[in-house]
C-alpha cells in the first residue's frame, strides 16, 4: 500500500510540474506576442527579413463569412487580415495588431489610399516616443510602409511596415501593419470605399 502512495505521490508531483511548465511556456508565448518594439524611422529592412514565418504567408485558405466577396475581416486575437474571395475562400495576410489598451472593433470602410505615405505620429505617440520626428515623407525606411490605407475618420489604417519582425505580435498603437510586400497585395486589389469589419477581441 506504501508503495503504491509513494507512486501516486510521484505522478501527482510530476503532474504538476508538467502544469507549471506548460503554464510557463504559455506565458513566454503570450508575452512574445506583445512586444515592447518602439517604432524606428529610417530602418530598411533586408529581403531576408521579409520572409515571413510559413502561418504568417499570405495564402488562399477557406473562410467561411456571411460577408460579401472584396469585404476586409480582421481577426486580431489570430492576427490575421482576411479579404473574402467567392465560395467560402479569403486571401489570408499576417498582420500586426494593437497592443493592449489599443485594440478596438468595428465596421468601418477605406476612406483613402495612398502610396508611399508621409508619417505624421500623433501627439499621444510623440508623448510616449519623444525621440520620433514629427514628420516623415514617405520611402523605404518610414514605418508606414510602401501603402497605406485610411480607414474612415478615424486615425487608424492598414499600412506596411519596416519592422516585418513584429508581424504576429501586438505592438501598434492601433493600426495593423502588414509587410510591404503583402500590403501592396491588398492595395492593388481593394478600392476606396471597400468595407473593414475588425472583430471584437474577445478573448485577449
Amino acid at each position: 500500500m506504501s508503495r503504491f502512495f509513494a507512486k501516486s505521490s510521484l505522478l501527482a508531483i510530476a503532474g504538476a510540474a508538467g502544469l507549471v511548465l506548460a503554464s510557463h511556456a504559455i506565458a513566454q508565448h503570450r508575452a512574445a506576442e506583445q512586444m515592447d518594439v518602439l517604432d524606428e524611422p529610417g530602418r530598411v529592412p533586408t529581403e531576408e527579413e521579409e520572409q515571413l514565418p510559413p502561418q504568417y504567408q499570405r495564402q488562399l485558405v477557406f473562410f467561411r463569412t456571411t460577408e460579401a466577396p472584396g469585404t476586409i475581416v480582421v481577426d486580431s486575437n489570430q492576427r490575421f487580415l482576411y479579404l473574402v474571395q467567392p465560395d467560402n475562400r479569403a486571401i489570408r495576410y499576417g498582420i500586426g495588431v494593437g497592443r493592449d489598451g489599443f485594440r478596438w472593433s468595428g465596421v468601418l470602410r477605406i476612406a483613402r489610399k495612398q502610396e508611399w505615405p508621409d508619417w505624421r505620429p500623433p501627439p499621444e505617440m510623440i508623448q510616449r516616443q519623444p525621440y520620433l520626428p514629427r514628420f516623415m515623407a514617405g520611402g523605404p525606411g518610414n514605418p508606414m510602409g510602401a501603402r497605406a490605407m485610411y480607414l474612415g475618420n478615424t486615425v487608424y489604417r492598414i499600412h506596411g511596415t519596416n519592422q516585418p519582425q513584429t508581424i504576429g505580435s501586438a505592438v501598434s498603437s492601433g493600426c495593423f501593419r502588414l509587410v510591404n510586400g503583402d500590403v501592396t497585395d491588398l492595395f492593388n486589389r481593394v478600392a476606396v470605399g471597400t468595407k473593414v469589419v475588425v472583430r471584437q477581441p474577445s478573448s485577449l
